[in-house]
């Protein structure tokens, strides 16, 4: 609203998968697959149609009250805080359903960064090794970094898990296969990995797979559950519900993962097309010919 006020053209950074539903899909961010058959279409279409559209009008009246307060004219459209200039959705197009795509959004690929910080030492031998990546911003008792060390402590596997600086409410047993970091290097760990175990947030989930690492997500709360889902139905990892983070089905789910090639095939698939397709260069490239179009309209 403020660039709109100024006369600024705007575009719109969205660091995840497209957030906006397709007629005939499930509601983003409950973790479904799409339908399979003309009915099941029929039904998301009518869903859509009814409870998704009550939640979308509401949230364009609440926006066109504070458009109102600085002068803007009320705005007819739903998702009014995407531009409809430029919206840039840095995620991978492999995880994104086949849809009618909007004009001006643009699949750039991810745009990840990463806090420096010192390489650590990771277990000895030569077995694969299991990163454990919690989120940063939720599970305060560490519950995944806990199953996932009690699930293969036995395991002809190295495990190396950080705890992302949440301070353990009480003490974590970390088995001899294993060792325990408040914070580690993505960019050391995701490459040597043969597979990460996540909440799913997106941000590393993306780095997963740009170091062609497949991902076991255990989701538990906001947009994990869909980005789990979408990596599942992409092949380049499995989704463990929330309820299910528990050693054995955690242990079954990394077996498979490391049993069947497929997983990284794909994973590493994704991979070839994040090198060969720079997120951030797209979306600098993109930005500056919105700017310059804007100029020259000028």
């Amino acid at each position: 609203m403020a660039a709109e006020r100024a006369g600024i053209p705007l575009a719109t950074l969205i660091p995840h998968i497209y957030p906006v539903v397709e007629p005939g899909l499930p509601f983003f961010a409950i973790g479904l697959r799409p339908p399979r058959t003309r009915l099941g279409r029929a039904l998301w279409r009518y869903g859509h149609g009814r409870a998704l559209t009550v939640g979308l009008e509401q949230g364009r009246r609440d926006l066109n009250v504070q458009r109102q307060r600085l002068d803007l004219p009320p705005i007819d459209r739903f998702h009014g805080g995407i531009s409809p200039d430029l919206a840039l959705v840095a995620t991978y197009p492999q995880l994104e359903y086949a849809r009618r795509w909007p004009a001006g959004v643009e699949i750039t690929g991810p745009m990840t960064f990463e806090l420096p910080h010192p390489e650590i030492e990771l277990p000895p031998g030569d077995d694969p090794l299991v990163l454990v990546a919690p989120s940063t911003a939720h599970d305060s008792d560490n519950h995944l970094v806990r199953t996932a060390l009690a699930a293969l402590a036995d395991e002809p596997v190295r495990v190396v898990a950080t705890t992302n600086r949440v301070a353990p409410q009480h003490p974590i047993d970390v088995p001899a296969n294993a060792v325990l970091v408040e914070w580690l290097s993505y960019s050391q760990l995701m490459p040597a990995a043969s597979l990460v175990v996540s909440h799913g947030g997106h941000g590393t989930v993306a780095r997963a797979l740009g170091a062609g690492t497949p991902v076991l997500v255990c989701p538990i709360i906001g947009d994990m559950s869909e980005t789990a889902m979408r990596l599942a139905w992409a092949g380049a990892g499995l989704s463990l519900p929330w309820r299910l983070c528990r050693p054995a089905p955690l242990r079954w789910s990394v077996r498979r993962l490391l049993r069947e090639p497929a997983f990284t095939a794909k994973a590493q698939e994704i991979a070839a097309w994040g090198r060969a397709n720079d997120g951030a260069a797209r979306g600098a490239e993109l930005v500056e010919r919105l700017a310059l179009k804007s100029l020259s309209a000028a």
